[in-house]
């Protein structure tokens, strides 16, 4: 149990496993004698899911903690700059339902009473549009910085969008060039096993074995390790986000260039949702459903309806769309003896704010922090691991149930239920009891490191028409807020002045660089 680890072996590439691998190798790996040993040992025949086309704004100090330029990304990953994420039609179907949940903190969080001076004032404009820019720069098209502003800066908060296929061949080379990550390229064909349980190698079809000290699932889907191997249960969420199913297309734009959008639309459907992710080149769509509200066809027409509806080729002209299936849920335990799931291992829910390669990030990112020295302390950080995973996801789940849960369509069985109070789980159930009197603030979600702040929840909350019963603000409170919601107007005419429209800025990068 004193055995120290130096062999780490990641099993599956795509962004999951080229970017855990990156951020340990960044860390730990190198030339000197007490450098751990990174493999990752990659299918070549494994076909990558390639959907994943959002980051949030953490990405950017991912990118700069493994060394790969920014510039890099966007030439190389047909990427753009994504500011948050709007929602159409997820309240009533009107025409004016749209809200925003921008990447940016309301201007004076946590300092000033926002939200009761907006109600105060008659919740117009929107929540989002009043206390932050972002959502005005969103409409505009603009990007979130300047030709001039450095790498990884920017005016105002932001994350990417991308090619995922592109990214992982990215990644891939930046770790194996740039960081010592030993590639190999084959086929698992067997688990071998310690007298104790633990993982001893991985047997392959061409290079043999490959052993290790920590094994890192980053299979996917079939989850080889954590699930066919140890056999550790996923935990189903279904009965709390129903869909289970994906369909997604790539959709080239008009001959005439448009506008490259700054912010994932989501969009509400009778049959469930659509995102739109656009890119330089292209668009990348799909719509997320559940199996048992609606067919694989009648999703399919939907799909197809809201593409040409939305300026893309007509419905007949687009090719068929492929299918994901997926169950909603997570591991039991993400750590198992020496082998820790990432990435979809370790559990899926849904694309929904995008909070899969998030997870990839905030896990890499905890083992690269608490690395175990030895095979006794590894049961130590597994416990821990474990721990804050839980937590983390059932957060997450909260989180996008509140999408659905305040929705008021009354189109399909689908979103009906999705509002019904025995699909909602007993937290969320509790806080918004407590936020029908206050807002959400820092001790409702008190971590340090929560993946969705109270900031997120009021973009939400009141983006979907949520009205609390908050007493009017004490006279200087309420000064504070004018205050703040008259330096976001402000904030907002300098930015909509002063930043270049955000496919302009792409195209300049890809010319000439950051300068």
């Amino acid at each position: 149990m004193t055995q120290a680890v130096r062999r780490i072996v990641v099993l599956g590439g795509g962004s999951a496993g080229w970017l855990t691998a990156a951020l340990l190798a960044a860390e730990h790996g190198g030339t000197q004698a007490d450098a751990l040993q990174i493999s990752l040992i990659e299918s070549p025949d494994a076909p990558a899911i390639g959907v994943g086309e959002g980051t949030w704004p953490s990405m950017r100090e991912t990118l700069q903690r493994i060394g790969l330029r920014e510039v890099d990304l966007l030439r190389q990953c047909d990427a753009a700059f994504k500011q948050g994420s709007r929602f159409d039609g997820w309240v009533n179907e009107h025409e004016n339902d749209r809200y925003y949940h921008p990447f940016s903190l309301p201007q004076g969080h946590g300092e000033i009473d926002l939200v009761g001076a907006w109600l105060h004032a008659g919740s117009e404009p929107g929540f989002a549009e009043c206390v932050s820019p972002q959502p005005h720069v969103c409409n505009a098209s603009l990007a979130p910085k300047q030709v001039t502003t450095p790498e990884f800066g920017g005016a105002i908060n932001y994350g990417y969008h991308f090619d995922a296929v592109k990214l992982g061949v990215l990644l891939r080379q930046h770790a194996t060039e740039k960081l010592g990550v030993r590639h190999v390229s084959d086929e698992v064909t067997q688990v071998l096993a310690h007298e104790n349980g633990d993982i001893k190698a991985l047997r392959t079809r061409s290079h043999g074995d490959i052993a290790g000290d920590l094994f890192i699932d980053c299979s996917g889907l079939k989850a080889l390790l954590i699930g066919q191997h140890y056999g550790v249960a996923l935990r189903s969420q279904q009965h709390v986000m129903f869909n289970d199913s994906a369909l997604a297309l790539q959709v080239p734009y008009a001959d005439k260039p448009v506008p490259l959008a700054s912010a994932t639309i989501a969009t509400a459907h009778a049959e469930g949702w659509t995102w739109d992710i656009g890119l330089p080149s292209r668009r990348g769509l799909g719509l997320v459903y559940s199996s048992a509200h609606t067919s694989r066809e009648a999703a399919e027409q939907a799909l197809r309806k809201h593409i040409e509806r939305s300026g893309g080729p007509a419905a007949a002209d687009l090719p068929s769309a492929r299918h994901i299936p997926f169950s909603p849920g997570y591991r039991e335990r993400f750590w198992q003896r020496n082998c820790v799931a990432i990435g979809l291992s370790s559990g899926f829910i849904e694309p929904l704010e995008a909070s899969a390669l998030a997870l990839v990030e905030l896990s890499a990112a905890m083992i690269r922090d608490e690395m175990p020295a030895n095979r006794a302390d590894m049961d130590l950080v597994a416990k821990r691991f474990n721990e804050a995973f839980d937590y983390r996801w059932a957060r997450i789940i909260d989180f996008l149930k509140l999408h659905y849960a305040l929705n008021q369509r009354n189109d399909s069985a689908y979103w009906r239920e999705h509002a019904q109070a025995e699909s909602m789980p007993e937290r969320l159930a509790e806080l918004l009891q407590l936020w029908r009197h206050r807002a959400p603030f820092k001790n409702d979600l008190f971590r340090v490191d929560e993946v969705f702040p109270a900031a997120s929840y009021q973009y939400v909350l009141y983006g979907m028409g949520f009205k609390p019963n908050l007493p009017a603000p004490r006279t200087a409170r309420l000064a504070q807020a004018q205050a703040s919601f008259q330096q976001v107007t402000t904030a907002t005419k300098r930015l909509l002045g002063g930043l270049p429209r955000h496919r302009d800025l792409i195209e300049h990068i890809h010319v000439h660089g950051m300068s």
